[in-house]
């Protein structure tokens, strides 16, 4: 009868669930952070209703005011606009699309490593696996006896790598296309914004 798998050995004796957990310790990281900063963005768009009233109502210092105060993609972009307002149409539009540009930056930092992750995770997985493989029939072959139910074990414990693999990669993959989401709405909103208050001044 196969013995019951054990997980803390295959651990100890296997270098590709050490760089695993490695890899789900930086995904996990990388979603809070993400997360606090996303959150902080969604607080800050909730000031664009209030900003709007005051720039359309040519109140720029109250507008430019509540920009410093709560600092964010798009309040920088409200912020640009006001304290550049007094340049050419053409110039200040540049300048915001520079300022989206570097802003949008902001928000895709740390994405690639999350999106890295979700498609190098199960070849890592799949990696250990193998080599568990080889070990498998290499203590089978030293051995000499034992029969299926040796390899059968070795194969057991070896597959765990890629059940790892996937349980790294999955999560990954799944945030990172949902920061990609906040991402777009975001830069949308910037530009909707940059062209409301390119009106406005």
């Amino acid at each position: 009868m196969m013995e019951s798998i054990n997980y803390l050995e295959i651990l100890k004796s296997s270098f590709t669930m050490v760089i695993l957990i490695g890899c789900s310790i930086l995904s996990l990281t990388i979603t809070i952070e993400r997360w606090l900063f996303f959150r902080k963005i969604k607080a800050n768009m909730n000031l664009l209703g209030q900003i709007d009233h005051l720039v359309s109502g040519n109140k720029l210092k109250d507008a430019l005011s509540i920009c410093e105060k709560q600092p964010g993609p798009i309040t920088n972009v409200v912020k640009a606009a006001i304290v550049n307002h007094q340049k050419s149409k053409e110039q200040v539009s540049d300048l915001l699309t520079a300022v989206r540009l570097e802003e949008k930056t902001k928000m895709e930092n740390l994405l690639s490593i999350l999106g890295t992750m979700g498609n190098t995770a199960p070849f890592i997985g799949l990696f250990g696996t193998v080599v568990g493989i080889i070990k498998a029939f290499h203590d089978l072959a030293r051995s000499g006896s034992g029969g299926p139910s040796v390899v059968a074990a070795g194969i057991a414990e070896a597959l765990v790598a890629t059940a790892a693999g996937l349980a790294v990669a999955i999560p990954a993959a799944v945030i990172y296309n949902y920061f990609l989401r906040k991402v777009k709405v975001v830069s949308t909103a910037m530009e909707a914004t940059s062209l409301k208050i390119l009106t406005h001044l």
